[in-house]
């Protein structure tokens, strides 16, 4: 690595400032994205990849730009808006393991333009698995390389256009060194014993990331806020609005908060305006842009306050069966499934702890609750049908079924 590429900071540690071989041309239409996949499928190992999303300034989670690094070739930057469909390149990389730091992010958007995994390897689940209590890439990088990455563009507007060059650069040092840090978390893993484990977790990964997503039932509950609001005809009105948000900004694909903030949704409710006029005249509703859209948001309320009272929302939101009550209420509604909760935790910290793991990586918490909720007698099925992994139910289901039964004797 050049001198020129790294610069100490005050302590010694050194910043990576620039790629090794300098910042590629962006790729930008199709024959120059032919002549990429080409030179990428005469690499060699592990190819690393990354993407850049606009989140939290676009509605929708498209990649805005693609990066990937092999042996043999180097970095290649592509931008997926001028060239959306990468099947090419998928065909350069299908028999080849991918390498993402937190693929889960990434995933979605790099299948949606034609770019999907057999193999993976997650470097971020990597650290998790090996008890790293920070396992952000920068961090990693620190740990394991001694070269610190700058994270400065993070959050930037990745749908800006044209691309500024410090924001390629950023994109660029994102997939440099993960496949040297895939090399050493998977060494680390092997000595560990956990290789196997990692391995179940990635294929996981990958699954889950490929299915379509969950539908959120009433998403507009999720409003920043909500909690101040008591009443039914409150809640029909902040999800009127948190509707007429969501498709407006659906259709200019921008992110809902940027079309009206969460406060200024529940503020609207909260001061119960008897006319647009009054609503015009609230905080964030009197600004040129919200004003061009008071008819909207006066609609909306307007309609809100036209509904007969069956059909108003709850306070709180129903469950789905198959989901046990928040854990603050187990105490009141089934003392003998808070004992097994706690029965249960207690099972599950100790193994974190004496395979240094996070507990949550150990066993989903939601599976835990419904494994103690439900007091299976199959231990092993019931984590079998939730979704476990092999290695989690080797390791859990004994000592899990141990504790369920002390818990059971002593209540």
């Amino acid at each position: 690595m050049s001198a020129d590429a790294l610069k100490e900071d005050a302590t010694g540690a050194p910043w990576l400032l620039e790629p090794v071989d300098g910042v590629p041309d962006l790729v930008v239409d199709d024959a120059q994205l032919r002549d990429a996949a080409a030179a990428v499928a005469a690499g060699r190992g592990p190819v690393a990849l990354d993407a850049e999303r606009a989140s939290g300034y676009r509605y929708s989670a498209r990649a805005y730009l693609v990066q990937l690094r092999r042996d043999g070739v180097g970095t290649v930057l592509i931008d997926p808006i001028r060239c959306p469909d990468l099947t090419v390149l998928q065909e350069s990389l299908a028999e080849s393991e991918w390498v993402l730091h937190a693929a889960g992010q990434d995933l979605a958007c790099l299948a949606e333009l034609g770019l999907r995994p057999r193999r993976l390897f997650d470097t971020e689940l990597a650290g998790r698995l090996l008890g790293y209590p920070r396992v952000g890439l920068g961090t990693l990088l620190e740990l394991l390389l001694d070269v610190r990455l700058e994270k400065g563009h993070s959050a930037a507007d990745w749908s800006t256009r044209p691309l500024p060059q410090p924001w390629l650069v950023y994109a660029a040092l994102d997939v440099e060194l993960l496949l040297p840090l895939r090399e050493l978390l998977q060494q680390q893993l092997r000595d560990t014993g956990k290789l196997e484990w990692a391995e179940q977790e990635f294929d996981a990964v990958r699954d889950a990331a490929l299915r379509p997503p969950p539908v959120r039932s009433e998403p507009w509950r999720r409003l920043s806020g909500i909690h101040r609001l008591r009443a039914p005809r409150q809640l029909a009105a902040a999800r009127a609005l948190w509707e007429a948000r969501d498709t407006l900004a659906c259709r200019l694909d921008v992110a809902p908060g940027r079309v009206l903030p969460d406060s200024a949704v529940i503020a609207a409710v909260m001061a119960k305006p008897a006319s647009e006029q009054e609503l015009r005249a609230l905080p964030v509703f009197a600004g040129p842009r919200q004003r061009r859209r008071s008819g909207l948001w006066w609609s909306a309320l307007a309609a809100a306050a036209a509904l007969a009272d069956d059909q108003l929302p709850p306070n709180t939101a129903p469950l789905p069966r198959d989901v046990p009550p928040p854990t603050n209420r187990w105490s009141d509604r089934d003392p003998a499934a808070a004992q097994r909760l706690v029965a249960v935790r207690a099972a599950l910290s100790a193994l974190a702890t004496e395979h240094d793991l996070p507990v949550e990586n150990l066993l989903e918490p939601a599976l835990s609750r419904r494994l103690a909720w439900e007091s299976s007698p199959d231990v092993h099925a019931t984590l079998v049908n939730g979704g476990a992994r092999r290695w989690q139910v080797e390791l859990t289901a004994g000592p899990l079924e141990a504790a369920l039964h002390a818990a059971q004797q002593a209540d």
